[in-house]
């Protein structure tokens, strides 16, 4: 039965992970702090198979959640846990890459993104928010009368 733990000082947001990712062959966890998370995961007898972190908690927000999880990965004899970071803004997916999380989701969620993304993870798979990611421009004419379309996407 797959483990997941919720960490977010926002007890809507813990509640709103909680009820997509909850199923019967499922345990969910919530916390409410980075520290009361790596307290929780030093107490579990097995790593949970997923963390899903908010990015902006009071104290230890999920960059510094993701980095302590490497670090302790690196010099104790601990497994991998994957982690869902859960962005409030575009920009944040630059730390979110940073910090070496294998997934995040742009706030706000909806349920079908977060599943796909916990699914994706508990495989052993990344999952990346494109849902707000800008589409580039081509501009071609000239100063009188360009036209402005959108380019095909990168790598298609």
């Amino acid at each position: 039965m797959p483990t997941i733990v919720v960490a977010s000082d926002a007890p809507s947001v813990r509640r709103e992970v909680a009820s997509v990712t909850r199923a019967p062959d499922v345990e969910v966890l919530e916390v409410a702090s980075g520290p009361e998370l790596l307290d929780l995961l030093g107490d579990l007898e097995d790593s949970p198979d997923l963390v899903v972190v908010d990015m902006q908690m009071g104290n230890m927000g999920g960059m510094a959640v993701c980095l302590e999880l490497s670090l302790e990965e690196s010099y104790l004899d601990v497994d991998h846990i994957p982690v869902l970071m859960l962005l409030d803004r575009r920009p944040d997916v630059f730390l979110a890459r940073r910090s070496g999380a294998e997934g995040w989701l742009v706030k706000p969620l909806d349920p079908l993104r977060l599943r796909r993304a916990t699914a994706a993870l508990l495989d052993g798979g990344t999952y990346t928010d494109d849902s707000y990611r800008p589409v580039p421009v081509l501009v071609t004419g000239g100063s009188d009368g360009a036209e402005s379309r959108p380019s095909p996407a990168v790598g298609a």
